[in-house]
């Protein structure tokens, strides 16, 4: 089964990955987007008795706190390895590099990875995948974390909008397949920005 993100990444490549500014706009630009999958039967992840009533996601609100310059290492010589997900489905990723950035008052380092299926896809072969956890996992967000969709930079810098952060496919539906994120990318604070959990 392809992953859950796939899917989210078709509508997040026409509106723009993170820009070099914050923009509330663009926030809920991706909210609307978001809402408006979720609502067409024919892309939506929700259940046949979740979509019956679905009227839109619970989106903490737009916070410039959480939009972020992080410095961006890559890391030469990676092997490929298979990413865990929900299911017995291994797809194989590799580590494309770190980032370091400030939040909160705190530093903070995470992984992020390039999926070799989409790689070879030219739609996809500029695009790294970024899961993650935070001390809202569970609570007010997803237990199985979150995930933000990136581009590969050009320089040593890379923007993180955890406004745009989404939940996989996984939080709504148990047929799909998602990647789990890295023990490495837990964060130690409290992410209050992008998708709340669906359910109680």
């Amino acid at each position: 089964m392809r992953n859950s993100y796939i899917f989210v990444l078709l509508f997040i490549t026409c509106i723009g990955f993170a820009q070099a500014k914050f923009s509330k706009e663009s926030v809920v630009a991706f909210q609307k987007q978001l809402n408006a999958e979720y609502a067409d039967k024919e892309k939506s992840p929700l259940l046949a008795k979740d979509l019956k009533k679905f009227k839109g996601l619970d989106f903490y609100a737009p916070d410039e706190k959480f939009f972020v310059t992080a410095k961006f290492v890559r890391t030469e010589n990676e092997k490929p390895f298979e990413m865990p997900t929900s299911t017995d489905r291994r797809p194989m990723y590799i580590k494309y590099g770190e980032i370091v950035f400030t939040l909160s008052g705190k530093e903070h380092k995470m992984n992020v990875y390039r999926s070799l299926d989409l790689a070879k896809m030219e739609k996809y072969k500029n695009d790294l995948f970024l899961p993650f956890t935070d001390l809202t996992s569970g609570n007010q967000t997803y237990g199985g974390g979150r995930y933000i969709d990136l581009k590969i930079p050009t320089g040593n810098t890379l923007v993180i909008d955890f406004n745009q952060s989404y939940n996989p496919y996984c939080a709504y539906n148990h047929k799909y397949s998602c990647p789990v994120p890295p023990d490495e990318n837990f964060l130690k604070t409290e992410i209050k920005a992008g998708v709340k959990k669906f359910h109680d």
